[in-house]
């Protein structure tokens, strides 16, 4: 198969400020760079400066008010200890959808959250990373 990873994931968002700040500022992510591809479109990318990997890319001023749905199903991030990311997430007032996390058949955990324009985030802990 010739792909090999996601790229990065694009979310459309009312207020790209306030998606930067709770992307670096709640989810640790670096800030990459903002573009303007034209006078309507700010594009921010995000993600981890060390590995040079983008996670996702904030689109603004489309003009298009997509339902919760159509920004996307939900964005999943793997983390190395499940428990301790929730305690520091709900220690900046991040609501999740459930009090504990969801766990699989093999021993993967995962909990559910929103990001700032209602968009479905997701915290999950593989079996092994």
């Amino acid at each position: 198969m010739a792909i090999r990873k996601i790229e990065h994931v694009g979310v459309m968002v009312n207020d790209l400020k306030t998606s930067i700040d709770f992307y670096q500022n709640t989810l640790g992510f670096d800030l990459f760079n903002i573009i303007e591809p034209n006078a309507k479109i700010k594009l921010a990318f995000l993600g981890d400066q060390k590995s040079g990997q983008i996670y996702v890319e904030l689109i603004s001023g489309s003009g298009r008010n997509f339902p919760d749905e159509g920004k996307v199903n939900h964005i999943a991030f793997t983390v190395d200890n499940l428990e301790e990311e929730i305690q520091r997430l709900k220690s900046l007032n991040v609501i999740f959808k459930r009090e504990e996390p969801t766990s699989l058949e093999n021993g993967a955990n995962y909990i559910f959250f929103k990001g700032p324009d209602g968009e479905s985030l997701e915290l999950f802990q593989p079996t092994s990373l």
